[in-house]
């Protein structure tokens, strides 16, 4: 809930500083703020350690961009519709049980029907700009795993967002210039930041050392339920019938998988 308003909110800065520059704000005071709590240790780690922190920065950074980039061309809901397809093609892929494989069937046919009614209307690139979110998203999903089992804490998320802040800084700061100092956009940013970095990614770390890959992927499908909820009350973006259906099979597959992980 937290990171799909926060991306609601985000697109209201958008008009202001633009979503390179909106990103790049979320990122860096993401950044700061965990490096501040955290205080990540940088020794001992080995050189795959860092790979697959580096790695992970890269897909959070990647995600990130191409998301905002995604919901500044379609509405919020059809995006993360459209995103939430890598989570689920790698809940799939990564599923050993028939009964997964069948809750990760139902929420596709809930993601297909929850964007079915508008999807030949869609920007182009905006579409594919979500499907690319997509890929970097079920990347994150993986290294986020692997990234926990790494480091301590917090530290791996910690070091990725600063990785995802270097490339996303000079983007944002090429795109918005001076515009990302004044003080109404920074203090959006950093709300941002807390509502769609800070507290969500530092849950979902948690979250994946204590579930499979393959639960959590399906429970993400629940996002685009969220972000139409988020996208109606704070952009006037308003939902079918059709689609509050589609949110009802999403809810249910969900809850399936939950039990079938369970067992």
């Amino acid at each position: 809930m937290s990171v799909q308003f926060g991306s609601a909110f985000a697109a209201l800065l958008f008009p202001r500083a633009g979503a390179l520059g909106a990103v790049a704000l979320r990122v860096a005071f993401a950044a700061v703020l965990l490096l501040v709590i955290t205080r990540p240790r940088l020794r001992g780690y080995s050189r795959a350690d860092w790979a697959v922190a580096g790695g992970f920065g890269l897909a959070l950074g990647g995600m990130n961009i191409l998301f905002y980039q995604a919901i500044d061309r379609i509405p919020l809901g059809p995006a993360v519709t459209l995103e939430v397809l890598g989570p689920l093609l790698l809940s799939v892929v990564a599923s050993r049980r028939v009964a997964s494989l069948l809750w990760a069937g139902l929420a596709l046919a809930g993601v297909y029907l929850l964007g079915s009614g508008g999807f030949d209307q869609l920007d182009v690139a905006g579409v594919a700009f979500a499907l690319g979110a997509g890929t970097m998203w079920a990347a994150y999903i993986v290294l986020n795993a692997r990234a926990g089992a790494r480091f301590p804490r917090l530290d791996g998320l910690t070091i990725a967002m600063s990785v995802a802040a270097l490339v996303s800084l000079p983007l944002g700061i090429g795109a918005s210039g001076g515009t990302l100092l004044e003080p109404e956009v920074l203090g959006l940013g950093l709300a941002i930041a807390v509502m769609s970095s800070g507290v969500p990614y530092a849950l979902e770390l948690l979250a994946l050392r204590r579930l499979q890959a393959a639960t959590f992927a399906v429970l993400t499908s629940l996002s685009p339920a969220i972000a139409a909820t988020a996208g109606y009350l704070v952009l006037d973006q308003g939902l079918s019938l059709l689609q509050c259906a589609a949110i009802a099979m999403v809810v249910t597959a969900s809850a399936g998988a939950v039990r079938a992980g369970k067992r």
